[in-house]
């Protein structure tokens, strides 16, 4: 059996790294390296188990066990010899030596505890972005040695794990996060206790790097290219996670033209505040002013009008611990008094009105609810319209206002965020739509500041006289 790989798949088989994303962009050879690495490992060193995971079961046996490169085919001379069998009811590939490939999937968070007691050598995760955080860290704890003796050559490179990914799906955030904006390509960096301990690596793939299917089907990239989105179009050709593949609002969000330098807020427009709860998740506040139609000096000194009843986004609190969909765990009164402190730390202390918050801060137990422990620390709410049909008409309100900010100049009222508002801009133009509902955003994404953001887009224009606000 000959097993060939190009150079950029080489590469992360023979990296000394132990905990490694490959891909990128579409097409890159992801899957095929998965394959390879894992029958030249199974064969070469004896009892070693590899799991590799997608989130669907179907998606496994389409990716991995049909057509002319899928395990059954790669593996078929030794199928015929007897030296490998496939075990179809039990979802296994066993080696003459003992070594196994398990074909698993993981669709919910819960379905982790199935492999709770498994001893895994080598973890592989297909697509990794269609994964939670959570599922990606359970998994990497099972990843130990246990009795399996290496042979020399290997020591140190096991276990493994092998990832790979095209940008967008709803752990796009967090696999960014832990992979692409720690360190430069292809640098591999020891990770503390806290993230695994393990040598982690990204290496990019991209089109070219799989000239095998170039030469097969050299009309792929025009395919691409036919997309329709244009960021579509560069994440799944070049790979860029900047950007989300698919997104709610990839089409309409554009950061030169949304995002905009701080300047004086006219003493015309409101100033209020939206909120989204969260305590092991995190809390988002954004403070939000409300054009009343009068003009805007800019930093540069030029005036710019905006449609009466267009948002700002002028500052933002985003509780959460530094790493993705992970919060502070803080109590409500804690989060209130805080928002007490920034707005006068900010020059907002007697102008910030009070907005739209989740409704679920105030819903009562034991006679108490959050809402009533903010309010007692001086912070108040409304409740958000949280009705049948809201999400969906407040996606579709959200899209409208990021489109209308696309003009120039603006006709219908817009939604824009000053540049410091920094959250906001990581996780709301990368939010996947859910695949079951398209109108909707994915629930296991990181979805926070763009709920809080909703429920104050589908709050009626209140524009009111208030006191000059200097940011």
């Amino acid at each position: 059996m000959e097993l060939a790989l190009h150079p950029q798949q080489s590469e992360a088989y023979l990296s000394e790294a132990t905990e490694i994303l490959y891909g990128g962009a579409a097409g890159g050879g992801k899957s095929h390296l998965m394959r390879v690495g894992a029958i030249a490992w199974c064969t070469d060193i004896p009892g070693l188990q590899v799991y590799i995971f997608r989130r669907l079961s179907d998606d496994l046996l389409k990716n991995h066990m049909e057509g002319v490169s899928g395990f059954p085919a790669l593996l078929s001379e030794w199928i015929d010899c007897g030296l490998v069998k496939i075990n179809w009811s039990k979802a296994f590939i066993e080696f003459w030596n003992g070594s196994k490939i398990h074909l698993c999937h993981c669709q919910y968070e819960k379905d982790v505890t199935k492999y709770q007691g498994a001893e895994i050598h080598v973890l592989m995760l297909d697509e990794l972005t269609h994964f939670t955080e959570k599922i990606y860290r359970y998994l990497r704890g099972r990843c130990r040695m246990g009795a399996l003796k290496l042979p020399k050559k290997y020591a140190g490179l096991f276990p493994r794990i092998l990832g790979s990914a095209n940008p967008g799906g709803i752990g796009h955030n967090w696999v960014k996060a832990t992979f692409i904006d720690i360190a430069p390509p292809r640098q591999i960096n020891r990770q503390p206790k806290s993230e695994g301990g393990m040598l982690r690596q990204y290496i990019p793939a991209k089109l070219a790097d799989n000239p095998t299917l170039l030469e097969n089907d050299p009309d792929y990239v025009d395919r691409l290219e036919g997309l329709g989105n244009a960021a579509l179009v560069k994440a799944m050709r070049d790979g860029d996670w900047n950007i989300v593949a698919g997104g709610m609002f990839d089409d309409v969000w554009d950061e030169n033209r949304h995002a905009l330098q701080p300047f004086d807020i006219p003493a015309g427009w409101r100033i209020d505040r939206s909120f989204d709860w969260g305590s092991s998740k995190p809390f988002s506040v954004g403070w939000w002013a409300e054009t009343d139609g009068t003009d805007a000096v800019m930093r540069d000194g030029t005036r710019r009008s905006f449609p009466r009843g267009t948002l700002i986004r002028v500052a933002e609190w985003y509780g959460w611990s530094g790493k993705p969909n992970e919060g502070l765990r803080m109590l409500a009164v804690e989060v209130a008094k805080g928002i007490v402190k920034l707005e006068k730390e900010i020059g907002l202390a007697g102008r910030v009105r009070s907005g739209p918050a989740d409704s679920a801060i105030f819903d009562t137990q034991n006679g108490v609810c959050i809402a009533d422990d903010m309010a007692r620390a001086g912070v108040k709410w409304e409740k958000a319209d949280k009705g049948p049909g809201s999400r969906r008409n407040g996606w579709e309100r959200m899209r409208k206002m990021l489109k209308a900010a696309l003009q120039h100049p603006m006709e219908e009222p817009g939604l824009l965020v000053f540049d410091t508002c920094r959250q906001f801009i990581r996780t709301v133009p990368v939010l996947p739509r859910d695949e079951r509902q398209p109108d909707d955003i994915d629930t296991d994404a990181e979805d926070h500041v763009a709920d809080e953001t909703r429920y104050r887009c589908t709050m009626p224009t209140r524009s009111a006289t208030v006191a000059p606000l200097r940011m």
